[in-house]
């Protein structure tokens, strides 16, 4: 057994909520011991010495859609690897809003054996809740969960049949099975490009109010506490949706929330001439819910922070902004997007990675996002000061649709470990 020690290394624990120097011994694809500055002697390991840059868990990514089947023009399980690994992505949460629809076993199937053979990051699939996602008779839950689904979602199509809604929640319920909703009330959002208010008026573009938000949030919030069902909200975007959400909590409901790296640190101004790369699903909101939303993040409030990695052709976004497709690309900017946070001193690494990293495993029931022993060697050392400009035709993804193409960026992945082996090196 080749024992590996990573030495010299700022280690950034979210568990623990600490920033210090260390080392970290790593044997049969685990964590064997965690050392401060003192290492004792360990015989015959492989050392790696990272330098005093950044070592933390490897991120996990909830909802990031991989285009197999039916569109792997615009992502496959190959190119989204090659993309998770070097952005530091050591598992990848895959959404079921494929063609077809992931719903039945055979399909789960099907992807789970492509995901094995394409790449060495780990790739855990969610499953539809509504056959064909089409929000009107729900999946075979149950059969799904036993072949491998870890949650179950309509991804961004809302289920608008509250009883068909209630009853998918309450079979979850009975099976523990963890649902994952889109909250915006989706007759107001219908073909809304961006987010009321001045800009959307001046830009003539079709806008829907952040209300839908809080709309949709109260009706599922409502649904969570009828059913008892566990519930995870995919993105909560809006300052008006967050006191619903810790209300909730606070009453026992066993839900949490996450938010995309695009809503955290970009804003609805930033669509300026009409750019489609700008065009996310909800829309970029307002510089005043973009602070609310890290503030969120840094009180615990919202929990996760994911990529929403939605891979488009060009075709799909060379178009009038009403017309685009919805959706970007960010398994490979996730981190250095994320560390803007940390630069402003908004939040600190441990908290981050407490969002990237602890609370979705925590969420999904994995033994990841943590550096002790017995966790598994899922890591990614990185320079969270290492600058750039992102040119968006070195990603990896197939599909090059970033918003922060051509922007100053901070934060160089320098290697990426999943169970102690190492998948990526700069």
């Amino acid at each position: 057994m080749t024992k590996k020690l990573l030495t010299n290394a700022r280690l950034i624990d979210p568990e623990n909520g600490t920033d210090s120097l260390g080392a970290i011994l790593i044997a049969d694809g685990m964590i064997e011991a965690v050392y401060d500055v003192a290492v004792p002697d360990v015989s015959g390991p492989e050392v790696v010495d990272c330098r005093g840059k950044c070592l933390a868990p490897g991120i996990v990514d909830i909802g990031v859609k991989v285009s197999e089947p039916g569109e792997r023009h615009k992502e496959s399980f190959k190119s989204a690897g090659l993309a998770a690994a070097t952005g530091g992505v050591t598992t990848i949460v895959t959404r079921p809003d494929t063609l077809p629809a992931i719903d039945t076993p055979e399909v789960l199937e099907f992807v789970r054996r492509r995901a094995n053979e394409a790449t060495d990051v780990r790739i855990i699939p969610m499953a539809a809740l509504t056959k064909g996602r089409d929000g009107g008779e729900m999946t075979e839950i149950g059969f799904l969960q036993d072949a491998g689904a870890i949650a179950f979602t309509d991804c961004d199509r809302v289920v608008e049949n509250t009883k068909v809604f209630s009853r998918a929640l309450t079979y979850a319920r009975s099976l523990d099975a963890l649902v994952i909703g889109h909250v915006q009330e989706p007759i107001l959002s219908k073909d809304a490009a961006v987010t009321s208010g001045k800009f959307a008026s001046l830009r003539g573009l079709p806008s829907v109010s952040s209300m839908a938000e809080r709309i949709g949030l109260d009706r599922d919030i409502a649904l969570v506490e009828m059913t008892g069902a566990k519930y995870h909200v995919d993105q909560i975007t809006t300052a008006r949706a967050l006191p619903a959400l810790k209300r909730a909590k606070a009453n026992g409901l066993d839900i949490t929330a996450g938010i995309s790296i695009h809503h955290l640190t970009l804003n609805e101004l930033d669509v300026a001439d009409y750019r489609t790369f700008f065009k996310v699903k909800p829309p970029l909101r307002s510089e005043d819910d973009r602070i609310a939303m890290v503030e969120a993040i840094a009180d615990g409030t919202l929990d996760i922070i994911s990529s929403m990695h939605t891979p488009q052709d060009e075709e799909s976004k060379r178009l009038p902004f009403e017309q685009a497709a919805s959706g970007a690309v960010a398994l490979e900017t996730l981190l250095p997007a994320a560390l803007r946070l940390v630069h402003s001193e908004q939040v600190d690494l441990p908290t981050l990675f407490r969002a990237l990293s602890l609370n979705p495993s925590k969420r999904l029931g994995l033994d990841t996002g943590r550096l002790t022993a017995d966790a598994p060697a899922d890591l990614i050392l990185f320079d969270d000061g290492a600058p750039f400009v992102m040119d968006r035709t070195t990603l990896k993804s197939k599909s090059k649709n970033t918003p922060f193409d051509g922007q100053r960026m901070q934060g160089k992945v320098l290697g990426t470990w999943v169970a102690g082996t190492r998948i990526y090196e700069r």
